[in-house]
C-alpha cells in the first residue's frame, strides 16, 4: 500500500507471548512494530477493511459448501481497555450475518449449576462464522483467582479444562485468536473520568470499576498466570498495548487478517451450468 505506514514486524510475531514473557515488562503505551502515528494507523485500518471483509465472505461462502473452518476472537481486558472499540471499528468492517458476538456477563443461577465451560460451549461460532467473545471462559480463572472464589486446585483444573476445550475447538476447524488488551492503571483512570464528563458515555460508567481498581496488581498477576498456563501452540496469547486505541485496533485487525489468510480459503466451485443459467436469466 503505497504511502500508507505499515508494520515493520507482524503483530503475530511481536505480540505473541513466548517463554519468559512478563506482563510487567510491556509498556501499555507502546506501539510495537509500528512507527506511524494515529493518523497513519487510522488510514491503515480503513485501507484494510475491504480485505478483511473479502476474506470473511470467502470463509462464509466456503461453509455453505461443507467447509468447517471458523474464527474465534477472544477479547480479554480490564474495564475501559477498548473491547467495544475493537468490535465497532475492526469487526464493523465485516458482514454482520457472518459474525457471532457474545458478551459474557456474570453467570446466571442456572449457569452456575453447571461446570464453568457449559455456557461457553453453547456460544462457539458455527462453521463459516467469525465469533467474538467479549470476555470469556478466562473470567473463571481471573476474577475467581483475584477474589479467591475458587481454591487453587480448582483453578488448576480450570486451566487444564480450558486447554482441552481449545484443543477440541481447534480440531473441529476453529482458529482461535486470543487477545489481551493491556492498558495502564493511569490510563484507565483517565478513561473513567472521561466517561463521567461525557453525557454520551456516562451510561458506560460503573462504580464497580472503582472497586476492582483496588485489585489491579492482583489482576495483573492473574493474567500472567493465565498466560503461563494456557498459551499454547494451538491457541497462543497475544498481548496488545492498548493505551493508544488506534494502535490496538490495527494490531487486532492484523491478527484477524493473518488468521483468515492462514485458513487457505477458496471460493467454492459451483456445479451449476453457468451458460444455461445465463440463458435462463436473460429469458426471464
Amino acid at each position: 500500500m503505497a504511502g500508507v505506514a505499515t508494520f515493520d514486524k507482524h503483530p503475530s510475531d511481536i505480540l505473541k507471548i513466548g517463554k519468559g514473557f512478563s506482563l510487567k515488562d510491556l509498556d501499555p503505551g507502546s506501539t510495537p512494530g509500528y512507527a506511524g502515528d494515529k493518523a497513519d494507523g487510522e488510514t491503515l485500518l480503513a485501507e484494510l477493511d475491504d480485505k478483511l471483509s473479502r476474506l470473511q465472505e470467502k470463509l462464509f461462502a466456503e461453509s455453505r459448501f461443507g467447509g468447517t473452518k471458523r474464527i474465534l476472537l477472544v477479547l480479554q481486558a480490564m474495564d475501559t481497555a477498548g473491547k467495544g472499540g475493537i468490535v465497532t471499528h475492526v469487526m464493523g468492517a465485516m458482514n454482520p450475518d457472518g459474525v457471532q458476538l457474545k458478551s459474557f456477563k456474570a453467570p446466571t443461577p442456572e449457569e452456575k449449576s453447571y461446570d464453568f465451560l457449559w455456557r461457553i460451549e453453547k456460544e462457539v461460532p458455527a462453521a463459516g462464522m467469525v465469533g467474538v467473545f467479549d470476555r470469556s471462559h478466562y473470567e473463571d480463572v481471573l476474577i475467581h483467582r483475584v477474589h479467591r472464589w475458587a481454591k487453587p486446585e480448582e483453578l488448576e483444573r480450570r486451566y487444564r479444562a480450558i486447554n482441552e476445550f481449545e484443543a477440541r475447538q481447534t480440531a473441529a476447524g476453529t482458529k482461535i485468536v486470543k487477545v489481551m488488551l493491556h492498558i495502564s492503571r493511569d490510563e484507565q483512570k483517565e478513561r473513567l473520568l472521561a466517561r463521567l464528563d461525557d453525557p454520551a458515555k456516562l451510561w458506560k460508567y460503573s462504580s464497580n470499576d472503582i472497586k476492582e481498581r483496588a485489585f489491579w496488581a492482583d489482576y495483573m498477576d492473574a493474567y500472567q498466570k493465565a498466560f503461563d498456563k494456557t498459551s499454547s501452540e494451538l491457541a497462543p496469547w497475544h498481548v496488545v498495548p492498548a493505551n493508544r486505541k488506534w494502535y490496538a485496533r490495527i494490531a487486532v485487525q492484523q491478527l484477524l487478517l493473518q488468521a483468515l489468510e492462514g485458513l487457505k480459503l477458496e471460493w467454492p466451485v459451483s456445479d451449476l451450468d453457468v451458460e444455461m443459467e445465463r440463458e435462463l436469466v436473460e429469458r426471464s
